[in-house]
């Protein structure tokens, strides 16, 4: 494991909106990979003791991943995102929404534009939210601050196993 890749999480609560960076010690083509197939969002996408697990996943313009966080008790916490622009490989964007079993969205959502670049072997993925609410990012800031590095970490660790393969 690299400890000299770059990690940056701002919050710019005026505008409503958190800027992540984050490098990788792996090829581009897998990083995007990680981030836009369902098999391995659901190996890292929540933070433990929780697990993700989607539903479906139809990763193309106008197309929707629909996934829950599951605790170990059971207790689920469904999201819908919707595809809202993809530039293969090197950007995507999406609206991310709080949803019920069946679907239904709890908004305001949020939305969110995934920056991905390689250099040297280093993939550098930069990440925008913008939440339509200060209220709602306030409400959730801490615990999405400290789960959404958890899972990144999580990444990291499912690159390294990935890439000696």
């Amino acid at each position: 494991m690299n400890n000299d890749l770059l990690f940056d999480f701002t919050v710019d609560k005026a505008a409503k909106t958190i800027l992540i960076t984050r490098e990788f010690d792996a090829a581009q083509d897998l990083v995007w990979d990680a981030f836009t197939k369902a098999e391995l969002l659901d190996q890292w996408g929540a933070p433990a003791p929780l697990r993700a697990v989607t539903k479906y996943m139809n990763f193309e313009v106008g197309g929707k991943r629909f996934y829950a966080m599951i605790a170990p008790d059971g207790q689920e916490r469904w999201s819908v995102q919707e595809f809202t622009s993809i530039t293969p490989k090197t950007n995507f964007k999406m609206y991310n929404a709080f949803a019920d079993k069946d679907e239904n969205r709890q908004l305001p959502g949020s939305e969110w534009d995934y920056h991905f670049s390689e250099q040297n072997g280093t993939t550098t993925v930069r990440i925008t939210i913008y939440n339509e609410s200060f209220e709602r990012m306030e409400s959730l800031l801490e615990g999405f601050t400290i789960g959404f590095k958890l899972t990144l970490v999580n990444l990291e660790n499912l690159l390294a196993t990935l890439s000696k393969k």
